[in-house]
């Protein structure tokens, strides 16, 4: 399997793996994030059908404890067999000279499999960093980086437990955190590719995703998404109490970028297609009926709150 190949795999299925070699001490500060998170959530508006993803991004926290379970999940999986999986420019483990800034991220596939890998994030040191920070993971296997960057605290806002005893972030928390992390649509291309092409831009893969849990959330619940701008804005009131109007005024301009751009919408609803909703592809004007609704439904009255005097 090249990087830009993407493999079917099931959420509930991964989600099980992973939860049987995590050690028992750190399961309750692991959260699984990104789309197979999304998946399992939704797992009836999929029809138990599989999502395509390399990756299963799992999120430590509390950041105080983030560092020795850590170093405790990746010493185990690797004394189990996890193999290292080198992405350039790091085709091996750091050692302790190596920089912090130059270490490469925990990411590992189970033994015997290449379709999927696990990679270990953190949350920001505090609610003004949003640039990517890196700590020291020092194991026997080598020194490894855990990262931690712009919004990602929203998602270990009250995680969602599940039957298998790991948890997974709330949709909606996601959703925010990607339209945050995307206030214009950058230019940065994807460093690996996506499913075969070569030309998607991150912002749109991120938002793109935004797009699908929407569609998502109101296959569910035709109403869903009109109780996102008070969840929304509880959310950013915890997170960031001093900037959260600002923060609310902006969160949906990423996405009316998105949607006023034939070029960028196509590459949104391809990284749909092929990778979150492919087990239910929507079409160019299903996607953008689902931004629609998001800026109708969420945005606007989101916007509504920041600029309401208290």
């Amino acid at each position: 399997m090249t990087e830009n190949e993407l493999k079917a795999i099931s959420p509930a299925k991964v989600l099980g793996e992973i939860a049987e070699v995590v050690p028992a001490g750190c399961r309750d500060k692991l959260i699984i994030i990104g789309s197979l998170a999304v998946g399992y959530h939704y797992a009836d508006q999929m029809n138990g059908m599989a999502v395509r993803t390399k990756d299963a991004d799992c999120l430590l926290s509390p950041r105080v404890a983030a560092v020795d379970a850590g170093i405790q999940i990746a010493q185990d999986l690797m004394n189990a067999g996890w193999q290292f999986k080198p992405i350039a420019p790091h085709n091996q483990p750091g050692t302790e000279s190596t920089p912090e800034d130059n270490l490469p991220a925990v990411r590992l596939t189970p033994p015997g499999k290449s379709e999927w890998f696990i990679e270990l994030l953190t949350v920001p040191a505090d609610s003004h960093q949003r640039n990517q920070r890196w700590v020291r993971l020092a194991t026997s296997h080598g020194h490894f980086g855990l990262c931690s960057f712009g919004f990602l605290s929203l998602n270990d806002l009250e995680p969602i437990p599940t039957d298998l005893g790991i948890r997974i972030a709330r949709p909606e928390m996601m959703a925010l955190a990607s339209l945050l992390e995307h206030p214009i649509i950058k230019s940065n291309l994807m460093s690996t590719g996506f499913a075969g092409r070569m030309d998607i831009k991150r912002s749109n893969k991120d938002l793109g995703r935004v797009l699908a849990i929407a569609r998502l959330a109101i296959g569910r619940d035709e109403d869903a998404l009109l109780k996102w701008p008070a969840l929304w804005k509880d959310a950013l009131q915890n997170r960031f109490p001093d900037e959260w109007r600002e923060l609310a005024s902006r969160a949906g301009n990423g996405l009316r970028a998105l949607l006023a751009s034939e070029q960028d919408l196509e590459q949104a609803l391809y990284t749909c297609a092929y990778g979150l909703l492919v087990s239910r592809p929507p079409t160019l004007e299903q996607l953008r009926i689902a931004g629609q609704r998001l800026v109708q439904d969420v945005i606007l009255p989101l916007e509504v709150e920041a600029g309401r005097d208290e």
